[in-house]
């Protein structure tokens, strides 16, 4: 398959403008993203297709590279996006050419990411590694995407939590499950039933497919957004690792479907959208237990009580 390449240069250059680019540019057909430097694993990619390009990150600067077949690429629909881009102040720029030709799937299962290993207790890797460590819990992943695999430091928080918390005989919300390897998690740390949601159908097709390479049941994989709650839960637990500007809009709906004394585990924000976090979260009537931060990428726990 043949794919265009955008280089995205944004100004001021934070990792947080570019992950809500990257999560906009996925809505649009982009299907591949790297940001040069800024990532702790070598690839990144958010699609299922074994054609799409996987990219080695190299040097460190204010780009954003991002992927698109030649068949769906809409200069418009770009512009447009960019002309409604959410975060004020941040300008951004791009140019586009043809990407190289070559077999990306290939590239990707020889520079894709080394297993992981979270707290001593949980290890993820990919369905290509070998040896793989023997931990409490291992995790099977087809890994097709930076966020799913649990090397970004919001996904590995959000384990850690899961590791630390009791999980015996709770209903649990994966909101923005990405890969669902933290509803996997839960499940079999005891949770009773989860429910997983994300808005883009690559996540919902990956999430299945996690879910039956780890022979894992008692999770229900849905496509859509909060609006898909009001039929739901309701839930012990809700995670959240969703963008700061999606958890302040979002998080009213989240408590209506939250039991007296339950948990909500938010991360995928900065430790200086905290406040913004808490303020809405007070004023649901949620108290915060804690927060935490991992190289400035904040996980912080509320619970409701009535």
């Amino acid at each position: 398959m043949k794919y265009r390449e955008y280089t995205f240069v944004l100004t001021p250059a934070t990792e947080a403008a570019q992950d809500i680019l990257a999560d906009l540019l996925a809505g649009i057909g982009f299907d591949s993203f790297v940001h040069p430097g800024a990532l702790d694993l070598p690839t990144a990619r958010r699609t299922d297709d074994p054609e799409a390009p996987v990219i080695t990150a190299e040097g460190s600067d204010d780009r954003l590279l991002a992927y698109i077949p030649t068949a769906a690429d809409d200069a418009a629909a770009v512009d447009a996006l960019l002309a409604d881009f959410p975060l004020p102040g941040v300008t951004i720029a791009y140019t586009a050419t043809d990407a190289e030709d070559k077999d990306w799937n290939e590239e990707w299962e020889k520079n894709y990411f080394q297993p992981l290993t979270v707290d001593g207790r949980c290890v993820i890797a990919g369905t290509f590694h070998k040896d793989v460590p023997k931990a409490e819990y291992n995790i099977l992943i087809n890994p097709q995407m930076s966020f799913g695999t649990g090397h970004h430091a919001t996904t590995s928080q959000m384990i850690s939590r899961i590791l630390e918390d009791p999980m015996e005989g709770l209903d649990v919300l994966d909101m923005g499950c990405g890969t669902s390897i933290l509803a996997i998690l839960a499940r079999m740390r005891g949770a009773r039933h989860c429910v997983a949601v994300d808005y883009d159908e690559w996540c919902v097709k990956n999430s299945l497919e996690n879910i039956a390479l780890n022979h894992i049941d008692g999770i229900d994989v849905h496509l859509g957004d909060a609006g898909c709650l009001a039929d739901k839960g309701p839930f012990d637990l809700i995670i959240a690792n969703i963008n700061r500007n999606i958890l302040v809009r979002d998080m009213h709906l989240y408590v209506p479907r939250m039991k007296d004394g339950a948990t909500l585990y938010t991360s995928g924000f900065y430790t200086a959208d905290i406040p913004a976090i808490r303020a809405e979260a007070e004023r649901l009537g949620l108290t915060l237990v804690d927060s935490r931060h991992m190289d400035d990428w904040a996980c912080v726990k509320f619970v409701k009580h009535s």
